[in-house]
């Protein structure tokens, strides 16, 4: 299995949004930057992500799974872009802030404390480890 994280303005999609898709999920669509689309044409169905709310809060808030691979985003008919669907499993007890991220040792390679911009992207399996840890969670 291999990790990830999205990113998303929780005024536009946020953490509550996605719970209420339930098992269905929802489409991962709108996504305009190569590789954050290289990124989700490389996930597999079983993958898991943090869901991590941008500009307002900035906090991973929880945990969702990839319930269908990459395929055409259904919101442009230009064939370049694709997305995948993905489900919420379960939310942080407490939410991981980037400032938090920045300061935590084992996290300074992460993606998300160096390219905050990019909407879909790797986290490693000890990262992974060390944010459940921070918000809550067990790995």
């Amino acid at each position: 299995m291999a990790y990830w994280l999205f990113k998303s303005e929780p005024e536009v999609w946020g953490w509550d949004h996605q719970v209420a898709k339930g098992a269905d999920g929802e489409e991962w669509h709108g996504v305009r930057n190569y590789q954050a689309r290289n990124n989700m044409r490389a996930m597999k169905i079983g993958d898991q992500g943090f869901f991590y709310h941008s500009n307002t809060g900035k906090a991973v808030v929880g945990i969702v799974e990839v319930c269908r691979e990459s395929q055409h985003d259904s919101t442009t008919d230009d064939p370049r872009w694709d997305c995948v669907w993905i489900r919420a499993l379960r939310p942080f007890v407490r939410p991981v802030t980037l400032d938090a991220c920045k300061i935590q040792p084992g996290l300074e390679k992460m993606v998300l404390t160096n390219n905050t911009r990019l909407s879909v992207q790797p986290v490693t399996a000890e990262e992974w480890r060390i944010v459940c840890g921070m918000g809550g969670l067990s790995a």
